[in-house]
């Protein structure tokens, strides 16, 4: 089980197979393993990369809220890319790890071949709502025992559709947020996720990102599609898929449409054909289209 050391906190991480490096980001309530499905799909093609955040045992949990921000996260993912001699890579997330995805191509464009941001913008719309609910979030994992938060937030309108799909699945992915760290996830949402930026907030720096980006988002993931339509129309280099009826956990939810999502995505870019879409308004469309 590798670790390493990345600025003062120890760092659970794996590597699987070879070529070009493909880096995944787990959601809050996953870790490495969640993307085991992805793993086993590219590993014959890329060097699949899969972490676990600070928090996230077996990586370290840091006791003090100092150490843990989005900017944190992203800070580590670049001190791991450097520790594994990784000069640039293909980066994909799912929900905060699409975040953290998302913040490391708009602060190092130059170290990433590609991004894939899927689930992400959680907290941009109805952010009142959304702080409301993450200090809920976080007085729960303070005072009830970590299994009973996994049993409740497992079962949140945005994952029934995984448990409705894939019952066993949905069981594994519950169990292995029973044995995540209470302490680490109320830091990491209350000063990751509570604090972030709205996607909305991102617009400048979005229309500068020039790098290919390729967004998914299910169709019963509300609080991301918004999110994930306005970083289509803003990112200059990217495509938006829209899984039906599919909810916030699409990479193990529907594995197949994902892989295959990201396998096209990949083979596009690697062969320069993943093209600058055309801004154009609606009102500018000829009669009858």
């Amino acid at each position: 089980m590798p670790t390493t050391r990345l600025n003062g906190v120890s760092i659970h991480y794996e590597a699987t197979g070879s070529g070009p490096p493909l880096i995944f980001s787990h959601e809050f309530a996953g870790d490495a393993r969640s993307w085991k499905p992805q793993v086993e799909y590219f590993a014959g093609r890329f060097q699949c990369i899969t972490w676990n955040y600070r928090g996230f045992p077996p990586s370290e949990v840091p006791e003090d809220a100092s150490s843990y921000s989005q900017d944190v996260l992203v800070e580590d993912l670049r001190s791991l890319m450097d520790h594994l001699g990784i000069e640039q890579a293909h980066l994909a997330g799912l929900s905060m790890g699409g975040s953290v995805t998302l913040h490391f191509a708009l602060a190092c464009p130059e170290r990433c071949l590609s991004a894939v941001i899927a689930g992400a913008g959680s907290g941009s719309v109805a952010r009142e709502q959304f702080e409301q609910d993450v200090d809920r979030i976080v007085d729960v994992l303070g005072t009830r025992p970590m299994a009973e938060f996994a049993e409740i937030y497992s079962r949140s309108p945005t994952r029934l559709p995984f448990k409705e799909k894939d019952l066993e699945g949905w069981n594994e992915f519950r169990q292995q947020l029973a044995g995540h760290s209470a302490r680490g996830s109320a830091l990491t949402m209350q000063e990751v996720q509570r604090k972030r930026p709205t996607i909305f907030s991102l617009e400048p720096r979005l229309a500068a990102l020039e790098i290919p980006v390729l967004i998914i988002v299910g169709d019963e993931d509300e609080p991301c599609i918004e999110p994930g339509v306005f970083m289509r129309r803003t990112i200059p280099r990217s495509g938006l898929l829209i899984i039906p009826q599919s909810g916030h956990t699409i990479n193990l939810e529907e594995p197949e449409l994902f892989n295959r999502a990201i396998d096209q995505f990949l083979e596009k870019v690697e062969h320069g054909t993943w093209r600058y879409r055309d801004q154009v308004s609606p009102s500018m469309m000829p009669p009858g289209e």
